[in-house]
């Protein structure tokens, strides 16, 4: 969209109504310390459209993306392959131009769609009910902390150390406006899960255990021996899942017990696109569906008898009372979850099965190649498509000279953790149906020259 200015005449007329003699006028409760007098230095005044595009194409140049070369970053954000069809489906007027569906009478695709992506997040997640989606998934994680505090009546959240720490910073950082306790830890540099350094951390305050699967590390733990833990402290237990084609592959959350799983969809429909929009997905038990936060849309009969759709329950501080709301959440990530959904209905359950099963396979390939490195260790004895390598020198260091080389080799703990010596040497890869045979020899070979 061009970006027409005003005309000198449409600006006095704007003056004139607001009873400004000048546009600086306007301005004159901002510090003339904060003002600006003159150039910028180094910036020029104006260029034109077209050197401006120049500059800007020239800078995007020297962006790498995703499938310019070897491609092995995980850590909550997954390249999978997007059919064609969902980016054209989601491009429908129909579609595109919905907005919040507050009015069901002319909102019934919207509202229909919706109520689809519901039944596929609950049965994925292995959940009772699911909500019309939330923003991402470190969000849903805050509101699953938040729900649980409502059910329990208790202010104390026990995270995992080996919860994404994006995760977990966005937990803490929501809680400062709150008199919750945010206790958390570093993940554990061994094959398992340290389920029970976790599991003792679990007292009578707690509200709920915050627990990702697969972990950070790649690993899986046993929420089975966690959520009874929880349970025999009273408190809730909330599953974080990064990467939802892994629950084709292994027993969901919601079979081994979870109150609530919160999780990312970006994998399925939504691409990497820079780092969003993303989708927040969120599941719980019946029971609670009452404190569960954002919209819930359901299905329902006309006075014709026909079915229909609409919101069932909303309880937001735009529909309620601020202080009675469940989440301060605005809106969904409708068009992410359309995307979803288009995704998930085109694999259906074996299409799913089948592209899980393929992400292992290939995974637990480039895992037995890069092992055979000299100076690489494996660290996992169990993982879905991403696993952790232990190197024998600083794991971002190496990243960041293979990157130079047009091989993007993972996420290292360093980046992740910044500061903790003991997980420097971390390197976590993801491997999934992008990635090819050539892509796992050239990864071998950079990290062998590198760490030699």
């Amino acid at each position: 969209m061009r970006y027409l200015p005003l005309t000198d005449t449409d600006r006095r007329a704007m003056l004139d109504k607001v009873g400004a003699a000048t546009i600086d006028d306007l301005f004159v409760d901002v510090p003339a310390e904060a003002q600006l007098f003159a150039k910028i230095a180094g910036l020029p005044d104006h260029a034109s459209e077209l050197a401006v595009e120049r500059h800007m194409a020239s800078l995007a140049r020297k962006n790498m993306a995703a499938g310019d070369g070897p491609f092995f970053l995980g850590a909550g954000a997954y390249r999978h392959h997007i059919p064609a069809s969902v980016d054209h489906l989601i491009q429908r007027g129909e579609f595109l131009t919905a907005y919040t569906p507050y009015q069901p009478e002319i909102a019934q695709g919207t509202l229909q769609m919706l109520f689809e992506f519901q039944t596929q997040v609950a049965r994925l997640l292995g959940c009772d009910v699911a909500n019309a989606s939330m923003y991402d998934g470190s969000t849903a994680c805050w509101e699953a902390v938040a729900m649980a505090a409502r059910i329990t009546k208790r202010k104390k959240a026990v995270l995992s150390g080996a919860l994404h720490p994006h995760y977990a910073q966005v937990v803490k950082t929501m809680s400062k406006v709150t008199d919750y306790t945010i206790a958390d830890s570093l993940p554990s540099i061994q094959s398992k899960p340290d389920n029970a350094g976790l599991m003792a951390r679990i007292d009578d305050q707690t509200s709920c255990v915050v627990v990702q699967y697969p972990d950070i590390l790649g690993r899986l733990p046993d929420l089975e021996e966690i959520g009874a833990a929880a349970r025999a402290k009273g408190a809730l237990l909330v599953v974080v899942v990064t990467e939802p084609v892994a629950l084709g592959a292994i027993k969901s959350p919601g079979e081994q017990g979870a109150d609530i799983v919160v999780g990312e969809g970006q994998s399925l429909g939504v691409g990497l696109q820079f780092g969003g929009p993303y989708l927040g997905l969120f599941g719980c038990k019946q029971k609670y569906v009452r404190q569960m936060p954002g919209r819930l849309c359901g299905e329902t009969l006309d006075a014709e008898g026909k079915r229909g759709y609409v919101l069932t329950l909303s309880t937001r501080e735009q529909h309620i009372r601020r202080e009675k709301a469940t989440s301060n959440i605005c809106t969904n990530s409708g068009l992410c979850a359309l995307a979803f959904t288009i995704h998930m209905t085109l694999l259906g359950e074996k299409g799913l099965r089948d592209l899980a099963m393929l992400n292992h396979g290939l995974a637990v390939h480039a895992a037995e190649k890069l092992a055979t490195v000299p100076g690489i260790t494996l660290l996992n004895d169990n993982f879905f498509n991403e696993f952790t390598l232990i190197l024998s020198k600083d794991a971002r260091e190496v990243a960041r000279t293979l990157a130079d080389s047009g091989i993007l080799a993972g996420v290292s703990l360093g980046r992740l953790f910044p500061g903790e010596a003991a997980l420097a040497n971390g390197l976590v890869v993801a491997v999934t149906e992008t990635t090819t045979d050539e892509d796992v020899d050239a990864l071998c070979a950079g990290l062998k020259e590198v760490l030699a």
